[in-house]
């Protein structure tokens, strides 16, 4: 990856994207976009009645969701975004043919989600479409640019470990584009 980097901050809900995908702009110095607040109003009332959605339903939001990152890779922008990507093909749509797409996968289990979710009190999701997130979910795999960091370690720690990643990632990539030159 050569440039700066875009970020998608994915998992299912409760995992802690919002959080961590602030602290990641913050430290980045640079845009994030909460990507929950651009579902249209059709889908937050279908999740607010427990009702998952359908690929059908998320088409439109990850249209939207995409161009925000095809906007920051013309311009050459750096972008952290906030989006659960549960299915590859979601990712595939969002990534684009953008080669500066890191998606950073939230990774926790069910009680862990669950207890998350009971405890906060602003969000539309309810706790109810758990089952449904960890359904649709398939983490990245190995061809993917992603990495994959435990909820179990601290929001700190985890912008952290993204910002050594996309160092060394950087580091690498001027490298092999002569960087040593």
């Amino acid at each position: 990856m050569i440039g700066p980097p875009i970020v998608v901050v994915m998992g299912v809900c409760g995992c802690g994207k919002s959080s961590v995908g602030q602290g990641l702009a913050d430290a980045l110095g640079c845009r994030f976009i909460e990507g929950d607040q651009h579902h249209p109003e059709a889908n937050i009332v279908k999740m607010s009645a427990g009702i998952p959605l359908t690929d059908s339903d998320r088409e439109g939001w990850l249209a939207v969701i995409a161009g925000f990152i095809a906007d920051a890779d013309r311009t050459d922008q750096p972008l952290v975004i906030a989006c659960s990507a549960l299915k590859r093909r979601y990712r595939d749509q969002l990534r684009g043919d953008s080669a500066r797409v890191l998606f950073l996968h939230l990774d926790g289990d069910k009680p862990l989600i669950a207890a998350r979710m009971a405890a906060r009190t602003a969000h539309f999701m309810p706790t109810a479409l758990i089952d449904s997130q960890f359904a649709d979910l398939e983490p990245p795999g190995a061809d993917e640019a992603a990495l994959t960091q435990s909820i179990r370690l601290s929001a700190e720690t985890i912008v952290a470990e993204a910002c050594r990643h996309l160092n060394t990632i950087n580091r690498a990539a001027n490298t092999t584009a002569g960087g040593n030159a």
